[in-house]
């Protein structure tokens, strides 16, 4: 089994917090890493303060092959996640030449580019621009970090821009299986079977259908064959029990 290429993505916004917003960015970033073979091993979802981002970007690039930042790169005084960067890596802010001209195109009216929509053609020295397709404001990368926006349009097309970029390893495969069984019933198996697998990952879902509890259980790896393997071992733990499978995504292929 190859070393992981291992992600972090750093959700910054207080209306995330808030619950006022619901992040969609998370799905959409994981299912994409996994198709380059970059796993997304964590994330984290942080509030507009200045120390906590810089503290939390530069842990973050340290511990993770790539960092992705959502949200904080718009016009508002609430958006401070590009001057935090900057700190973060020791550099100063500057308007940068190409994101100012990307925004004067954007906006006819010369008046339109008013001094709060120019904060985002600020960028810390030495960044590279992220493209952005559908309002100009660009985002940035900075190392392995890549700043992009928060809004889920943008961001999507701010990474297909940047995803050529990175560099994976294996993508990752998965099976799920599932029955009317409580967890509790095959737990004990699950972890036998867990233990002849250590290099495929087991999550146990539960559920609750028409008054009856039931297990979804999935099985990820890199290596096709032990996914399906210990798909099958669940399934027939499943059905030694006299329970039905009801789900069962079918055997995956490399």
């Amino acid at each position: 089994m190859s070393d992981p290429v291992r992600a972090c993505l750093i959700i910054i916004g207080n209306e995330i917090l808030s619950g006022r917003t619901h992040d969609k960015n998370l799905p959409y970033l994981a299912e994409e890493l996994n198709t380059l073979g970059v796993r997304l091993a964590e994330t984290r979802v942080i509030p507009d303060i200045e120390q906590t981002i810089i503290n939390t970007v530069n842990e973050c690039r340290d511990a993770f092959d790539y960092v992705f930042t959502t949200g904080g790169i718009g016009p508002t005084h609430d958006d401070i996640t590009s001057e935090c960067v900057a700190k973060a890596f020791g550099v100063p802010i500057e308007l940068n030449a190409d994101a100012h001209a990307l925004l004067k195109s954007h906006y006819e009216n010369p008046e339109d580019l008013n001094a709060a929509r120019l904060r985002m053609a600020h960028v810390p020295v030495g960044a590279e621009l992220i493209d952005n397709p559908i309002s100009k404001a660009p985002g940035f990368r900075m190392e392995n970090v890549y700043v992009m926006a928060g809004v889920p349009m943008i961001m999507q097309a701010m990474f297909q821009g940047i995803k050529h970029q990175l560099v994976g390893g294996r993508p990752m495969v998965s099976r799920s299986v599932g029955g009317y069984i409580p967890e509790g019933t095959i737990a004990k198996v699950l972890g036998e079977i867990q233990g002849d697998f250590p290099n495929t990952d087991i999550g146990s879902y539960p559920f609750l259908r028409e008054g009856k509890l039931g297990t979804t259980l999935v099985v990820r790896g890199e290596n096709a064959d032990e996914v399906n393997q210990a798909s099958e071992r669940i399934r027939t733990t499943i059905t030694d029990q006299g329970r039905d499978v009801i789900e069962d995504t079918g055997e995956v292929s490399a």
